[in-house]
């Protein structure tokens, strides 16, 4: 039996939408996690920075790879069994972390964990849109999102305290018990939809011959680099460039996180007001807080207010090209939304590959938010462009209405 939005209570949408997000607050946790943990990792595997580093970039790896190919694949089926597939499939990609005995095993665990997490926040974009009303889409996908951004205030400090006086390897387990607590929740309160008639694997890959939907993800892609830049080497710059000791380290995420969510909640309201609006502020926004933050991150207190408000620039924007993905893809939403994280985690891999090169260059650990910086400013310049193919598109549609529109004038004159 299905379920529609107009028969769902307001209280019934918002236990839907929160049983979307606690999945996400686990994707949270075992994604950024990682970066505070990362110093414990690479002794625990017996390897470098640089390479427990590749970790990071093994997951993101599976998001991009698993992101287009799980939400074409399940694009026929009905959209909360897909939702629980996908949770299955990451909870037990965390378990085989947990389990990992040596680096090469944990890179292909973290690659298996990455799989399903475009692909379910991407489906559970779309679920959470369809529940509310048109013009209030960018707040529902906020809300959907909100769980990873407090992953970042509750789930990332709390693992990584449990990481640091633990073992690091309990993280997985927390995580995975999120990910059952997920499955509980979204039998429980998410409605089952009707499956899309005439959705099939090439109706949702039709999606990637669409101009604009390659603009969207690139912005993505190079202005949100510049927010993992920063966020990858969090851990050694806070300690070594801030002074601030490593026990330290969970407050720091903490106020990340803190950010993230105030940044999410706004970028989904400016969203609903003008999406390419809001994409064009936030990325001018990030490139700025940025620039400024490797400016004062040697002084305590600065860095600290700058770490918040870096996580509260970067979030903004992402609620805002979900939007716009659905905008530009209207029939293969659930593989246009995907996408968005996929887009985002090729912006994890970059920004940490990049970080850690002009770390290895010697340039110091502020030096990936100069790279950040940069990054943020090219992705403002694709903004401008898909905004300017847009008006040129409409204006080509008006066009040719004119003279006909002028010779009918003529012939009630």
């Amino acid at each position: 039996m299905t379920t529609t939005s107009t028969q769902l209570s307001p209280r019934q949408i918002t236990l839907a939408i929160f049983s979307l997000a606690v999945g996400g607050f686990g994707i949270g946790t075992t994604e950024f996690a990682m970066m505070g943990l990362l110093p414990n990792i690479a002794d625990g595997v017996r390897v470098g920075i640089p390479e427990a580093g590749h970790l990071i970039s093994s997951y993101a790896l599976g998001v991009v790879v698993g992101a287009p190919l799980l939400a074409a694949v399940g694009a026929r089926l009905q959209r909360r069994k897909l939702v629980l597939g996908l949770m299955v499939l990451f909870t037990l990609g965390n378990l085989s972390s947990f389990f990992a005995p040596d680096y090469g095993t944990l890179l292909v665990s973290r690659f298996v964990a990455g799989l399903p997490h475009g692909a379910y926040f991407g489906v559970a974009a779309v679920i959470a849109a369809s529940l509310v009303a048109p013009t209030k889409r960018g707040h529902a996908i906020s809300m959907v999102l909100l769980g990873l951004s407090v992953a970042n205030v509750v789930g990332v400090p709390l693992a990584t305290l449990i990481g640091q006086q633990f073992g690091w390897r309990l993280m997985f387990v927390l995580v995975a018990l999120i990910g059952l607590t997920t499955l509980a929740c979204v039998l429980r309160f998410v409605p089952a939809q009707k499956t899309v008639k005439g959705a099939s694997i090439r109706t949702e890959l039709g999606a990637l011959k669409r101009l604009q939907v390659w603009l969207a993800l690139l912005i993505g892609i190079v202005g949100f680099g510049g927010f993992f830049a920063v966020y990858s080497y969090i851990a050694p710059t806070m300690t070594e460039v801030a002074g601030f000791p490593a026990d330290f380290l969970p407050v720091v995420v903490a106020l990340y996180g803190l950010g993230m969510v105030t940044g999410n909640i706004i970028g989904g309201r400016i969203a609903d007001r003008s999406v390419m609006g809001s994409i064009y502020a936030v990325m001018v926004f990030i490139a700025l807080m940025l620039l400024v933050f490797s400016l004062t991150v040697h002084i305590p207190w600065a860095a600290l207010v700058m770490i918040y408000v870096v996580g509260a620039a970067g979030s903004m924007l992402v609620p805002a090209l979900q939007t716009r993905l659905l905008d530009v893809s209207p029939d293969a939403p659930s593989l246009a939304s995907s996408l968005n994280h996929a887009a985002l985690n090729v912006a994890n891999a970059l920004g940490a590959f990049l970080g850690g090169v002009v770390i290895t260059w010697g340039w110091g650990y502020t030096a990936p938010a100069l790279v950040g910086a940069y990054l943020a400013a090219v992705g403002v310049g694709i903004a401008l462009v898909s905004g300017l193919v847009d008006r040129r598109r409409q204006q080509a549609w008006r066009a040719p209405q004119l003279p006909e529109t002028t010779g009918a004038a003529l012939a009630a004159e």
